[in-house]
C-alpha cells in the first residue's frame, strides 16, 4: 500500500522548448560567432546530457560588445522615459507569454525543480521588468534630484543559481534608467540569457542596448576591466568579488557587489513549530541550498531544540529528490560536478571535525549531480561548516539560551546578507532585527522576494542594493 507521500510521476513536457544545437554571442542585435571560434558545451545537471554548444566570448568579443553598447547608448539614453518603459513592458509581457518555455529551459540547464522555476523564478522575472518599467518615466521623483542621468555602459556578471532572475535584477533597472548593457551569464547556465536575447529582438529593442556574452571567468574579467565600462554589477562568490574590487580600484566605475552569505535562521521557544519547520526547509533546501541568502545556520532556543529537530527530520524525510522536470520533485540536481565536489568536501570536513551528520534517506539517481538533504548537530561556531558558505542542501544547527546570545552568534560571521526570526512576539522581532547585521531580515518567513524591496549585504556579502527604488541609484549619476 502506497504511503501518503508516494506520487505517480508528473513530468513537465520538454516539447515546449526548442534548444538549438549551437548558439552564438549576442552582439549589436545579432547572434555571431566568437572572434577566435572558441565554443563550450552546456549540460543538464540532472542527466549530464549535452544540451547545446555555445560560443565562448574572448577579449575581442568583449570590446565589440562594449562598442555596440556605447553606440546604442546615445539614442537609448536620449529617449523619453515613457518610451523606454514601453520596451520594458513589452519584454515583461513576452516573458509571461513564454514563461512555460523559459521555466522548462531553466530547469534543464540549471537542475532546479520545475515547480520552482515555474512558480517562483519566472513570475519574479516578469515582475522586475514590470516594476522598473513603471520607474522609467518617474526618475525625477525617485529621490535622487531632478533629471538624474544614466551612467553609460553597464558590465554585468551573473551567477548560475538564478540565471534568468539575476538577469532581470540587473538588466531591468539598467534599461529603465537609460543605460545599455553587456551581460555575461555563468558558463554552466548560458541558455536562458541567450533566449532572453531572442526576447529582446521579439520586443523590438534597439540593437546594441543589450548584449549577451557567454564565457568563463576570463570573459567576466575582460568585461569588468574594460576601460569603456561605466558600471559593474556582479553577483557571485566573495573571492571573485574581491578580485573585481581590486580591478576597479582607482577607476571611476560605479560598482555593486552581491556576494556570499551564511544566513542565520533564529527560532525562539514561542515560535509555532510546524510553521518554523516549513520556513527552515524553505530557507535552506529551496534550490538545493544554492542560494546566497540561504538560512544555512539554524539557531534554535535550547528548550525546544529536541522537539524542533524531531519535527524537522520527519519533514525532511518526506522531501522528494529526483527528476527536476517532475512537478512533484522538491530537491533537484546540484548545478555542476565542481559544486557537488565542494559540497561533499565540506560535509566530510564537518564530520571529521566532530559534528553529527544526519541525512534524509532517499534514492540517488545513477546519472547527474545529486546531494541528499543533510543537517548537522553538535555544531560549534569554530566548525568550518558553521563559517563557510557550503552552497548546498546542508544545514548546521546551533543552540542558544537568550536573545542576546542568539544575536551574538548570528552576527559572528564574515558575511551579512540575510537572517530569519521566528517568534510570536512582535516586540522581539523588532528588537532582534535591529541588532542583526544583515541586509535583509525575514520575520516568520524566509526567502520572500519582491521587486519593490531592496536586497544586498554587509561585510563580505558585498555592498550596494538591488531591487526597489534603491536599485535605481546604482545606475544613475546622482
Amino acid at each position: 500500500m502506497a504511503s501518503a507521500f508516494e506520487y505517480a510521476p508528473a513530468p513537465e513536457s520538454r516539447s515546449v522548448v526548442d534548444i538549438a544545437p549551437s548558439y552564438g554571442l549576442f552582439i549589436d542585435g545579432e547572434f555571431v560567432e566568437a572572434a577566435d571560434g572558441k565554443v563550450f558545451k552546456t549540460v543538464s545537471p540532472a542527466t549530464e546530457e549535452v544540451l547545446s554548444e555555445v560560443a565562448q566570448a574572448g577579449a575581442e568579443d568583449v570590446d565589440r560588445a562594449v562598442k555596440a553598447a556605447r553606440k546604442a547608448f546615445e539614442k537609448w539614453s536620449a529617449l523619453p522615459g515613457s518610451e523606454r518603459a514601453k520596451y520594458l513592458f513589452r519584454i515583461a509581457r513576452i516573458i509571461q507569454e513564454r514563461s512555460r518555455e523559459l521555466a522548462v529551459l531553466e530547469t534543464l540547464d540549471n537542475g532546479k525543480p520545475i515547480k520552482e522555476t515555474r512558480d517562483a523564478d519566472l513570475p519574479l522575472v516578469a515582475a522586475h521588468f514590470f516594476y522598473y518599467a513603471g520607474w522609467a518615466d518617474k526618475l525625477d521623483h525617485a529621490g535622487y534630484g531632478a533629471n538624474p542621468r544614466p551612467l553609460g555602459v553597464a558590465g554585468q556578471v551573473i551567477p548560475w543559481n538564478f540565471p534568468l532572475l539575476m538577469l532581470a535584477w540587473k538588466i531591468a533597472p539598467a534599461l529603465a534608467t537609460g543605460n545599455t548593457v553587456v551581460l555575461k551569464p555563468a558558463e554552466t547556465t548560458p541558455l536562458s540569457a541567450l533566449f532572453f536575447a531572442d526576447i529582446c529582438r521579439q520586443a523590438g529593442l534597439p540593437k546594441g542596448v543589450v548584449n549577451i556574452l557567454p564565457g568563463y571567468g576570463e570573459t567576466g574579467a575582460a568585461l569588468v576591466g574594460h576601460p569603456d565600462v561605466n558600471k559593474v554589477a556582479f553577483t557571485g562568490s566573495t573571492a571573485v568579488g574581491k578580485q573585481i574590487a581590486r580591478t576597479v580600484a582607482g577607476t571611476d566605475k560605479k560598482v555593486t557587489l552581491e556576494l556570499g552569505g551564511k544566513g542565520a535562521n533564529i527560532v525562539f521557544d514561542d515560535a509555532p513549530i510546524d510553521q518554523a519547520v516549513e520556513g527552515i526547509v524553505n530557507g535552506i533546501f529551496f534550490n538545493q541550498g544554492q542560494v546566497c541568502c540561504a538560512g544555512s545556520r539554524l539557531l534554535v532556543q535550547e528548550s525546544i531544540q529536541d522537539e524542533l529537530l524531531d519535527s524537522l527530520k520527519r519533514r525532511l524525510s518526506t522531501l522528494r529528490l529526483g527528476d527536476p522536470l517532475d512537478k512533484n520533485t522538491d530537491i533537484g540536481a546540484i548545478n555542476s560536478s565542481e559544486q557537488l565536489a565542494r559540497i561533499t568536501s565540506l560535509v566530510e570536513q564537518g564530520e571529521a571535525e566532530g559534528a553529527e551528520r544526519w541525512t534524509a534517506a532517499c534514492e540517488i539517481p545513477s546519472a547527474g549531480y545529486w546531494f541528499a538533504p543533510t543537517l548537522f548537530t553538535n555544531v560549534t561556531q569554530a566548525h568550518r561548516i558553521a563559517r563557510d558558505e557550503i552552497f548546498g542542501p546542508v544545514l548546521s544547527v546551533l543552540s542558544f539560551r537568550t536573545p542576546d546570545e542568539a544575536v551574538a552568534k548570528a552576527n559572528n560571521s564574515q558575511y551579512g546578507l540575510s537572517a530569519g526570526i521566528w517568534t510570536e512576539k512582535g516586540s522581539r522581532i523588532l528588537a532582534v532585527a535591529n541588532k542583526l547585521r544583515a541586509g535583509v531580515v525575514w520575520a516568520n518567513t524566509f526567502n520572500k522576494f519582491d521587486p519593490t524591496s531592496p536586497f544586498g549585504g554587509y561585510k563580505e556579502s558585498g555592498f550596494g542594493r538591488e531591487g526597489g527604488r534603491h536599485g535605481l541609484e546604482a545606475y544613475l549619476d546622482v
